[in-house]
């Protein structure tokens, strides 16, 4: 255990050491089995010295953003962010209270249980009256928070779900619904009562805002206060157009349905709260309510009125058929499925395979890199055509997002292309096809059935299974070392070409409509939207934190089973 400290610490001050302390150490271990053993020991002591650092010089209250300069001059979130914020959605708090209630059921380590409370005590100080959560809390409160709102998220040309304070809460980017996850988790490791409020709170939350057809909207309580202007060059002449306020439309965009089914399901196995089946069932066939007709048996990426027909949401993102949302749409049936052997949820399947199959570009296509594309992202209703975004201006304050039909300025910060494996789809129906209801749902978790733990005191209360995390990726032992030695002097793992944005100076003043920032991330110096540091600037990054625990936390498993 000396020896293989002392490996650890020299190996991240020097260079040269390493390879004459390796072939010390391999000859000072006599058995195959020993030097795992140490390389376990390194490894938990690297994923405690490194949360150390998180925990201790790095939070502000228990939570985290998502990125810092190693001086912390600057940080950020999804955009940059004052010191007094931090960030709920992912990779923000609720991914770091995640990774330490992982380590902590991996270790066994009390540091790690109280490092999670200290996140999730910032999530229950930052949830609203309402019971969710905004995409960031502020310490500093509500003026402070306005202020951020009216500069910095104001500017970010692509970012307009902060270009406005609505003041209420969302299910964008699983930010509600994970940060309710983490409160559930908390109560269930050992059933603390100070949890429960603020969870049920939440739960209600949940409850209040789905709307009777059993969909959510993107935010509420419901607000229709913010318009946009966008230009049309679909026909011979630029239009103007005007996206309504899209916040109260039901949503699929990021998964905000999908994952407030599967947190009323987690609530329903752990909790066992009977009045929860009736939302999970009515949020299953709200999928069933807003497919289209044929032919074109599909989903819009974003939302639908009233009407359950699809509507345009930001500027960029046009009323249209999405295919790549029709695609994770109907794995999402086939789970109905599963979970109910009711048939209707796969009825409309071999629709929906035809009118992938229709939509998809003649042949695949490469773009950005060489990567392929089966299908465009967008797609009119009514014709099928593709449909394209490109920008025109500088600008958030006076530039535009310009719908078309060409091609040749494509958004650089959004996608507009997708590769879909219809393959893979046609398969899973075929095979839960030929299966009878009766096989087909025989573990679903909606179905009565007696708890399966084992061992003195096991409840269903401490059965918890956030379905995330996989032993699957588990790094070799040349791996482990590699990340061991990746962190510097104070215990942190720096990484470059991450994320930058120009610091607020003021709106922009630009206002010309050209090309000159169709295709890139950022457009004029006004512009407080990320983009990519290309410079040798280093970062400290809650999502490298993340992902080295979690290789590290992924080999500890391994060994110990």
């Amino acid at each position: 255990m000396i020896l293989s400290h002392l490996y650890s610490r020299v190996s991240r001050n020097t260079g040269k050491p390493l390879v004459i302390l390796t072939l010390i150490l391999s000859v000072s271990f006599t058995t195959a089995k020993a030097q795992p053993e140490s390389l376990v020991a390194d490894a938990k002591q690297a994923m405690r010295d490194a949360t150390t650092y998180m925990v201790e010089e790095v939070s502000t209250n228990g939570g985290y953003l998502w990125q810092y300069l190693p001086d912390f001059s600057r940080q950020w979130g999804e955009m940059e962010a004052y010191e007094t914020q931090i960030w709920v959605q992912p990779p923000g708090t609720v991914s770091m209270a995640h990774t330490f209630l992982d380590a902590y059921q991996v270790t066994g380590d009390e540091y790690y249980y109280k490092a999670a409370e200290k996140a999730a005590n910032a999530l229950v100080w930052g949830q609203s009256v309402y019971g969710g959560w905004n995409y960031l809390i502020d310490f500093a409160g509500d003026r402070s928070l306005k202020e951020w709102y009216r500069t910095i998220g104001y500017s970010g040309w692509r970012l307009e779900e902060f270009d406005h304070y609505y003041g209420n809460d969302t299910y964008d980017d699983d930010v509600t619904s994970d940060a309710a996850r983490v409160l559930l988790r908390m109560y269930l490791e050992r059933l603390d009562p100070k949890f429960k409020p603020a969870l049920d709170k939440a739960i209600d939350f949940i409850l209040e805002s789905q709307y009777p057809n059993g969909g959510w909207p993107q935010r509420y309580p419901l607000k229709y206060d913010h318009v946009k202007l966008g230009l049309d060059a679909r026909g011979d002449q630029i239009e103007t157009i005007i996206f309504e306020d899209y916040t109260s439309y039901i949503t699929f965009n990021d998964d905000v349905i999908w994952e407030n089914i599967n947190f009323l399901l987690q609530c329903y196995l752990t909790l066992g709260e009977k009045r929860l089946l009736d939302p999970i069932r009515r949020g299953m066939d709200i999928y069933l309510l807003t497919l289209q007709g044929n032919p074109q048996a599909g989903w819009g990426m974003q939302h639908y009125p009233d009407n359950l027909k699809p509507a345009a949401a930001r500027s960029h993102e046009p009323k249209s058929l999405t295919p790549a949302y029709t695609l994770g749409n109907a794995f999402h049936l086939i789970r109905f499925y599963e979970w109910t052997g009711d048939s209707k949820y796969i009825a409309r399947i071999p629709d929906i395979i035809n009118w992938l199959e229709e939509s998809a570009y003649p042949e695949p296509m490469t773009w950005r890199g060489g990567r392929t594309a089966t299908h465009p992202r967008f797609v009119e209703i009514g014709t099928n055509r593709p449909i394209y975004v490109t920008r025109r201006g500088s600008n958030q304050k006076y530039g535009r997002y310009v719908l078309t039909y060409e091609d040749d300025l494509l958004l650089g910060h959004y996608g507009m292309r997708s590769n879909l494996d219809i393959d893979l789809l046609r398969r899973e129906y075929e095979r839960v096809r030929a299966l009878s209801p009766e096989e087909v749902a025989i573990n679903s978790p909606l179905k009565p059935g007696r708890f399966e733990g084992e061992g003195t005191g096991i409840t269903p209360q401490h059965y918890y299974d956030l379905n995330r995390s996989s032993f699957d990726d588990i790094p070799d032992e040349e791996q482990v070392r590699e990340i061991i030695r990746a962190l510097d002097e104070h215990h942190r793992w720096l990484t470059t070409g991450e994320r930058t944005s120009n610091p607020y100076i003021g709106p922009g003043v630009n206002q010309e409509l050209t090309d000159t920032y169709a295709t890139t991330h950022v457009g004029d110096e006004t512009d407080t939207s990320p983009f990519t540091d290309e410079s040798d600037q280093e970062y400290l990054t809650t999502r490298e934190y993340i992902r080295n625990m979690n290789l590290l936390m992924n080999f500890v498993a391994h060994q110990k089973r």
